[in-house]
């Protein structure tokens, strides 16, 4: 293997890129053309344009990446996470065009990359699996016999893919309908595939996978079990090892159960094997199989392909999973044996996504970043740098920052410390919202379970607040901190009105010189004295940046707080109503609208889904605000949306 091509983008693609160059082989990039100066643009040896802004009309265009493969010269190709990384036809493709295929073979991930194929297999090798129904007949009426049959709760699954995608709960029968519909559609958007399973739903399960790597020679190790119990939209936000839930015991027993099932497909390459791990569950209520695993686990499925989590076993063993896949990949066998695996201390990785603390989704542009100290135990594996953009085309996660430490008390705290000093500005991430959970009494305690988010997610949300002295330090560091209007002193107060949430702060500053100010705010006055970077208010000193992100809003992180700010401080005072705003329902994010669910007339219900809009991989449900009538619709379906757009007014309504 001479020169690899990376079938990707972002952070997987600069991390593969790294390993490569180290190993002295030369790599290719190939991209979109939103991503035509991206980072792993620049660091790849070379690089071939894909064309095309959405990721069907590039990343996942099996001829464009062939012909990018022979135009550059590559001699081998790695698929990263994502995109075509667990599609058995692309693997195909790639060897029969002589080149070599850094992944499982092409049969292994049609009998496993099917949720539906690898529960058939596993059952046929004692492994549990939840009870349900993986057949090929799609009929609602098929799926609605089933799972009266299961009993509800059930799970809607997406059989190809994974992320979370094409995954809806449903606890009774009359939800059923719409919950197949919205998972087809969103399966067949994600993964190209419409079909689905169910399976009886664990309400307060743990997700606890085991990560598996197989040589052609037949030998096959598990690497230990990482927690992703922490998630939202069935998609993973904190990922560690070892599990605060798993003993030495269990551990042997999934990592058993876990090589069982890649042997059984004839696996090579690196691959993870999912369970649920139901605490609550006995003997009389566990496997239906009753199979030698114990009723603890049932199989979830395989995901054929290296995991977004990898580095936090990659941490916590010492090894290079991308060097491992390249070894095999070249028949090399397994550098170690399962005696000689060994792992040591703690990792917890957080994934960085633009969204907001409500899990919106979020585009813009990235205006200020900085990583924090990388010291001995810390990794971030990303792709951001001031001037990045962030499209709707692709997931929204940015990166991963990941903590090892000899202990998860002192992984957590290193963990969050980073995430504190990181500065991320431009658009809304869950930056805060990462180290909240980590410094969660829940968490902390090891007893966070898949519904942690849906149980915590407010008090978490209320955590966030700023106190009152840092709402005034932003303020400050917005007007002051990226010029030197306080450099030299002025007579006259300077009047300020700025917006945080539902709050307004009038203030007037007296500029002191030499970045000394005085500022009134009602009864009270504060000293204060600005530096480059620095805000201090009465002896206080915060870290604060600013970033301008136009019409008067800034976006400013003071100390590990980010703030929202808006200068009203020209504008006229807001008059009482705002009768036209209640009328408006406007988009939140940019996006592709897929689906309508309303009409002007109707009378809707607060909650009820009016829209649908597809961005970043994820069809999100746009719902009725309050009580009313639709008066008139200003969007179709299969049209892109932008953020503050108008979809749908409605009708002002006459008491009777």
């Amino acid at each position: 293997m001479k020169r690899l091509l990376i079938a990707n983008r972002g952070e997987i693609a600069r991390r593969i890129i790294r390993t490569a160059h180290a190993m002295g082989i030369e790599t290719v990039a190939v991209f979109s053309e939103p991503d035509a100066s991206a980072m792993h643009v620049r660091e790849a040896t070379t690089a071939v344009a894909l064309g095309g802004a959405s990721s069907a009309e590039s990343y996942l265009r099996i001829d464009k990446l062939l012909a990018a493969a022979r135009t550059a010269g590559a001699d081998a190709v790695h698929p990263g996470y994502g995109f075509l990384s667990e599609n058995a036809d692309f693997a195909q493709a790639v060897i029969d065009a002589g080149l070599t295929w850094v992944g499982p073979p092409p049969a292994a991930i049609r009998a496993l990359g099917s949720k539906s194929a690898a529960k058939a297999l596993a059952q046929q090798h004692g492994v549990p699996v939840l009870p349900g129904y993986f057949g090929s007949d799609q009929a609602d009426a098929t799926f609605a016999a089933e799972a009266q049959r299961i009993g509800y709760p059930v799970m809607v699954k997406a059989v190809a893919g994974g992320g979370g995608r094409g995954m809806r709960l449903v606890t009774d029968a009359a939800l059923l309908p719409a919950a197949l519909a919205s998972a087809r559609a969103e399966a067949l958007a994600g993964f190209g595939n419409a079909d689905l399973l169910i399976e009886r739903a664990v309400l307060r399960p743990r997700h606890v996978e085991v990560q598996v790597f197989a040589d052609a020679h037949g030998a096959c190790v598990h690497l230990g079990e990482r927690d992703c119990s922490v998630q939202r939209r069935h998609q993973k936000i904190i990922e560690e090892s070892p599990s605060p839930a798993v003993s030495p015991a269990l551990r042997e027993r999934l990592g058993a159960a876990a090589v069982a099932l890649a042997q059984a497909a004839g696996y090579v390459g690196a691959g993870t094997v999912e369970f649920l791990l139901d605490g609550e569950t006995d003997a009389a209520a566990g496997s239906p199989q009753g199979g030698a695993w114990g009723p603890q686990f049932f199989l979830m499925e395989m995901n054929t392909r290296l995991q977004v989590e990898h580095p936090v076993t990659e941490m916590l063993t010492g090894l290079d999973l991308v060097e491992w896949q390249i070894h095999v990949a070249r028949g090399e066998s397994l550098p170690l044996t399962q005696p000689e695996v060994r792992l040591s201390g703690h990792a917890i990785e957080v994934r960085l996504c633009a969204e907001d603390a409500h899990f919106t989704p979020h585009t813009g542009t990235v205006r200020a970043f900085s990583e924090p100290a990388l010291t001995e135990g810390l990794r971030f594996d990303h792709a951001i740098e001031a001037g990045t953009e962030v499209t709707p085309h692709y997931d929204a996660m940015l990166g991963k920052l990941i903590a090892h430490a000899p202990s998860r008390e002192q992984a957590i705290a290193r963990l969050a410390h980073a995430l504190d000093t990181t500065v991320l500005l431009g658009l809304p991430v869950n930056r805060d919202f990462l180290a909240a959970c980590l410094r969660h009494p829940v968490f902390g305690a090891g007893e966070a379970l898949i519904p942690f988010l849906a149980e915590h997610g407010d008090g978490l949300r209320q955590s966030l607040a700023p106190s009152a002295d840092v709402v005034l330090a932003g303020v400050i560091a917005a007007v002051y901190g990226h010029a030197a209007m306080a450099s030299l002193p002025c007579p006259f107060a300077r009047p300020l009105r700025w917006r945080h949430g539902d709050a307004v702060l009038d203030l007037a500053t007296l500029e002191l010189g030499q970045g000394a100010l005085q500022i009134v705010h009602g009864e009270q006055t504060h000293q204060a004295l600005v530096s480059s970077g620095r805000i201090a208010i009465d002896g206080l000193t915060h870290a604060a940046q600013a970033v301008a992100l136009g019409d008067g809003h800034w976006q400013v992180q003071v100390g590990a707080h980010t703030l929202a700010l808006q200068d009203l401080s020209l504008a006229p005072r807001e008059r009482a109503g705002g009768a036209s705003a209640a009328r408006e329902l406007r988009a939140p994010f940019n996006g592709k609208l897929v689906a309508v669910h309303t009409q002007a007339g109707a009378r809707v219900t607060k909650g009820d889904a009016l829209l649908a809009i597809e961005s970043m991989k994820i069809e999100h449900q746009i719902v009725a605000p309050r009580d009313g009538v639709v008066d008139a619709l200003q969007v179709a379906a299969g049209q892109q949306v932008a953020p503050g757009q108008l979809l749908l007014s409605f009708a002002v309504e006459v008491p009777a």
